[in-house]
């Protein structure tokens, strides 16, 4: 198995001032509504902004009945979520090498087989494989054991690895002790693995602690925050999402080191994805929503990706039709469409 060499995040010393923060709850949810609801979108807008919400898509199956079979399916529909063909006529057949999910998630006893399955597609250095890790979803494991679990993951392919915070310590304020363990967990994965932390947001109690819980994981070196393990009875939600984005424009302002978002738990539909985009696009920038600084944690999200691009591929094709018949002038594209096969043009070029 090949080692790759990553670019990580640094561990920062533990710096009490930076937890110092009182949230007004009912403020944060009229922004978080008032942004996600500025982008309106439909026709072909809609098709580029599904097949971007899909290159941002963790795919994932964290089920207790996976198997080998299970896990290979995954990675097939991760790396070829559409025939080519199918967009032949509204884009670049060449540009669909880059339409795939950013990730493949999965349980460590799975990785193995989405190592093999991604190097049989050839995907390996396009497709990552996130395994989540330290107990995953409760953390209620010794800390040696929940540090073997990294290492064991890492070594069976996993480039990226979700771990669970101790929620106990945040709790009860723990937080020098929620930063050491985090730091044993960056520490763990080194530089073989990104390190995305599960902050669990509906078991912490309050908004202050999901701010300082992404605080203390930042200072320990995360490479992503995440909302939850898509197990708790609250998972992502606008609110807390714009929370953790405060916290990362207020650590990247003192630290001038950028780490990423993921949503995870609750976006199951095009529209769902479309105001994190935008809520994101509104706060941190279009910057933001590439693979290494943004990402969906989804297991259904795909279906209804599915669903929009081919509804709307098929009513395009229509109005086409209609607009044959009576003979009228070609309109031309939506400028996010352009958009989307430019950066994919780039990206290629850039390869």
């Amino acid at each position: 198995m090949e080692v790759k060499v990553l670019e990580v995040n640094k561990t920062l010393p533990f710096d009490p001032t930076l937890l110092t923060v009182n949230i007004s709850l009912r403020q944060v949810e009229e922004i978080a509504l008032s942004i996600s609801q500025r982008c309106h979108v439909s026709g072909v807008n809609e098709i580029a902004w599904a097949l971007r919400a899909l290159m941002l898509t963790d795919l994932t199956t964290l089920a207790g009945d996976d198997t080998a079979a299970n896990v290979r399916r995954l990675c097939l529909r991760a790396c070829y979520p559409f025939e080519p063909q199918f967009f032949d006529k509204y884009f670049e057949r060449a540009l669909l090498s880059d339409v795939h999910t950013a990730a493949v998630c999965v349980y460590p006893a799975r990785v193995k087989d989405a190592y093999g399955a991604l190097q049989q597609y050839d995907m390996l250095d396009k497709v990552a494989i996130a395994a989540v890790a330290t107990g995953f979803p409760t953390g209620q494991y010794g800390l040696q054991t929940r540090l073997q679990e990294i290492s064991h993951a890492i070594l069976a392919g996993a480039t990226e690895i979700d771990i669970v915070i101790n929620r106990q310590l945040a709790l009860v304020g723990d937080w020098e002790a929620l930063y050491n363990e985090v730091v044993l967990m960056r520490s763990a994965c080194g530089e073989r693995a990104h390190l995305k932390t599960i902050l669990a947001i509906g078991e912490l109690g309050t908004m202050e602690n999901v701010y300082k819980a992404a605080m203390v994981c930042m200072l320990a070196g995360a490479d992503f925050i995440k909302t939850s393990t898509g197990k708790e009875a609250v998972n992502a939600t606008l609110p807390v999402g714009l929370v953790m984005i405060f916290a990362i424009q207020e650590f990247k302002r003192r630290t001038c080191q950028i780490v990423g978002l993921k949503p995870a738990g609750g976006v199951r539909t095009v529209r769902d994805a479309i105001a994190w985009m935008t809520l994101v696009n509104e706060t941190l920038g279009m910057r933001w929503l590439r693979p290494s600084r943004f990402r969906f944690g989804a297991s259904g999200l795909l279906d209804d990706i599915e669903r929009v691009v081919r509804s709307g591929v098929a009513k395009l094709e229509a109005e086409e039709a209609a607009k044959l018949k009576s003979s009228a002038p070609e309109l031309p594209k939506d400028s996010a469409a352009e958009s989307f096969c430019k950066e994919l043009r780039k990206k290629q070029e850039a390869e």
